[in-house]
């Protein structure tokens, strides 16, 4: 009894410390101006030199030049409305301005934000007077400057809104915020079915679940800058298979190993040695938010503060699938976690490592008594866990952005989808995400997005007073 009255108090203590205070390293980027203009042929070829004027009152802020990879950014002084103006003289002979909007766009900067100014261009002859504006981020009305303030800059974790204009018939707001929600919860669903395992098996709670997402989602951009390297590129190009491969794909896949390592070696040189020495679960839990800790800020100081996108899918335009508008990545992430639940279903169903995390999970003693090598068993669980929270992470980077503390924002909810859905099963954490999902989403229709994550939170609080073991949990006795 003495032991829990000092571990419990050590463990709240903990836990507040890892809840990170606004700090210079995330409040000093300040505010900028920025953008990604592309070939118009491919996204993945950008237009060098063409210049930026930004400008504040009539008075000239400061001037960019596109990079080779079409990228500018101006630092800004301060919040506020700023007039930015392409110089269409500096724009290559072959191509145009696309759209009705012109060379000048006027913006409004908020404190410590990034804003993004899209500038589609056209082949000479070719553009078309259409109103249809790429957006970087599909989660965000375009601004009447043609650029937008990615919703996550607040550092909240939620996820944007969906491309919905207010103006649209109800019907139509409902069936693109479904589907947004129905995305958004796919990604929760993939990131904490490794997390339910884990508890299963273990009776563990993870604290650092969220930093392995992080983990995963940094880990595919460096790999992608990597493969993106000039000398890599032409070794990679000359490869017939590789050579056609989108760098973000190799990136994705080398992530999700990693991941998995990380996962295996947390169990095989951590975990398992703290369990043969009877280390109460309440004090593994203190070494978990420690762990989330330090990987949390290795992150940080090897990644940096900033906010970042993966390459080639920065600026893409909007597709309209009847009354849905969505980006083709966000299509390709519905589609690929779909999958990939699906296959991590009929694993777990049909496999016999499948069927045997899922006895483990069910009853570890009777598992073990039954002749299943309880500690191989949870190598592997860990292993998984460890490779959908890295593939998490690439999904919600791409749906979003990717910095040091996306995970950790992400963490509450993933908590909230395993608890909603039935501890430790994988199918209630996918059931669980999809409903955390939606409601966030869904919410959005009447009451402000700030508080999306605040109503799905509620839901769950609701289900489990009417049905206290969760969506697909079941009843025990305890005592």
């Amino acid at each position: 009894m003495r032991t829990y009255l000092v571990t419990v108090p050590l463990a709240v203590m903990a836990a507040m410390l890892a809840i990170p205070v606004p700090a210079s390293a995330d409040a000093g980027d300040g505010e900028s101006l920025q953008g990604q203009i592309s070939a118009p042929e491919s996204d993945d070829e950008g237009v060098e030199g063409i210049e930026i004027l930004v400008s504040q009152d009539g008075q000239e802020v400061a001037t960019a030049t596109t990079d080779a990879d079409g990228n500018w950014e101006v630092e800004l002084p301060d919040a506020g409305e700023y007039h930015v103006v392409l110089e269409e003289d500096s724009v290559p002979g072959e191509y145009e301005l696309k759209g009705p909007a012109g060379p000048e766009r006027d913006v409004t900067v908020g404190a410590d934000k990034a804003f993004t100014v899209v500038y589609p261009l056209a082949p000479e002859g070719e553009a078309e007077a259409s109103d249809d504006a790429s957006s970087e981020d599909p989660s965000e009305d375009p601004s009447p400057g043609g650029g937008e303030e990615s919703a996550e800059e607040d550092g909240d974790g939620a996820a944007g809104a969906p491309a919905v204009d207010s103006g649209d018939p109800f019907g139509e707001q409902v069936i693109n915020l479904t589907v947004a929600g129905v995305l958004y919860g796919l990604i929760i669903g993939i990131a904490s079915v490794g997390l339910s395992l884990i508890f299963g098996t273990t009776r563990m709670i993870n604290f650092a679940h969220g930093d392995m997402v992080t983990f995963g989602a940094i880990m595919a951009m460096l790999f992608s800058w990597v493969i993106l390297s000039p000398g890599v590129d032409a070794v990679l190009s000359g490869i017939p298979v590789l050579g056609l491969v989108n760098p973000l794909v190799l990136g994705t896949v080398l992530a999700v190993v990693c991941g998995g390592l990380l996962g295996l070696g947390l169990e095989r040189f951590l975990w398992r040695p703290l369990r043969r020495r009877n280390v109460a679960l309440i004090q593994m839990f203190i070494v978990t938010i420690g762990f989330s800790l330090i990987l949390r800020n290795v992150l940080l100081a090897g990644f940096g503060a900033r906010r970042q996108q993966y390459p080639a899918f920065r600026i893409q335009e909007m597709w309209s699938i009847g009354p849905v508008s969505m980006t083709p990545r966000d299509l390709s992430i519905l589609v690929l976690a779909i999958v990939v639940l699906v296959g991590v279903a009929s694993m777990l169903q049909f496999s016999r490592i499948g069927k045997a995390m899922r006895a483990v999970a069910d009853n570890r003693d009777l598992a073990e008594s039954s002749g299943i090598d309880v500690n191989r068993v949870t190598l592997y669980v860990w292993g998984l866990g460890g490779s959908l929270s890295a593939l998490g992470g690439v999904l919600l980077g791409l749906n979003q952005t990717v910095y040091w503390q996306m995970g950790f924002h992400l963490l509450l909810l993933m908590f909230a989808a395993v608890i909603l859905g039935g501890l430790g099963t994988a199918y209630g954490a996918m059931v669980g995400g999809l409903a955390i999902g939606l409601v966030a989403q869904l919410s959005t229709l009447w009451f402000s997005p700030q508080l999306q994550n605040a109503w799905a939170l509620a839901i769950m609080v609701i289900v489990l007073l009417v049905r206290p073991q969760g969506i697909l949990g079941r009843r025990e006795r305890v005592g």
